[in-house]
This record gives structure tokens, C-alpha cells and sequence, in this order.
């Protein structure tokens, strides 16, 4: 059984000094975190974003597949970006704290 409700979401911004065009860009720099869709055991669809750096990926996504959470994307969401930025969707069912400290272990090695 599962109960639905509407999603809860959280977004922690970076530090990143982001431009496009040599613009500076402010908003969607960071990690998203919804959390949806609970079933009676108390597991929840977590799901994540966040904006990284083409050489955080290896670190970062490791981190992720160690804690068996699954990637579900990487791409970008703007061309033409100083520095180059990808953002990396991930997502679990799984209680939703312990998807958190997963989530936090894994966000230590971003810069």
C-alpha cells in the first residue's frame, strides 16, 4: 500500500561563481532533495539533483553507487557556462533519513 501525499523538497545552494555569456547566473546552483509517494513501511522515493563540476562526477557518483543509490541522469542545463557545469539526478527507496546521511556523505567531496 502506498500513501500519496504532495512532495516535500529541500534545496541546499553551492558557492559556485557561475556565469553564461559572462553573466552571472544565481538560482538553480545547488541540491535538490524531494521526497514522495511513502508506502506503509515507512520507505519513501527519494529523489536528487545537484549542479557539479565535470571533476567532482567520479568522486561524487561513486559515493552514490557505494550506498546503493541509482543515477538516473547526467547532462547539463545551460550551454556556454564558465565554469563548465552538469547537473546529476540520483534517486532511492529507502526511509527517507537514511537516504539523507547517504546524501551527505556524498555531498563532502563537492568543492
Amino acid at each position: 500500500m502506498h500513501v500519496y501525499s504532495s512532495p516535500i523538497s529541500y534545496t541546499l545552494e553551492r558557492n559556485l561563481n557561475v556565469s553564461i555569456h559572462g553573466r552571472p547566473i544565481r538560482g538553480e546552483l545547488g541540491t535538490k532533495i524531494v521526497f514522495e509517494s511513502m508506502d506503509s513501511y515507512g520507505n519513501i522515493l527519494n529523489r536528487g539533483e545537484t549542479v557539479i563540476l565535470p571533476e567532482e562526477i567520479l568522486h561524487f557518483s561513486n559515493h552514490l553507487v557505494e550506498n546503493g543509490i541509482t543515477i538516473s541522469a547526467v547532462h547539463n542545463h545551460w550551454l556556454f557556462t564558465e565554469p563548465n557545469i552538469l547537473y546529476i539526478h540520483f534517486q532511492s527507496v529507502e526511509p527517507p533519513l537514511i537516504f539523507v546521511r547517504k546524501i551527505s556523505e556524498a555531498l563532502k567531496v563537492l568543492k
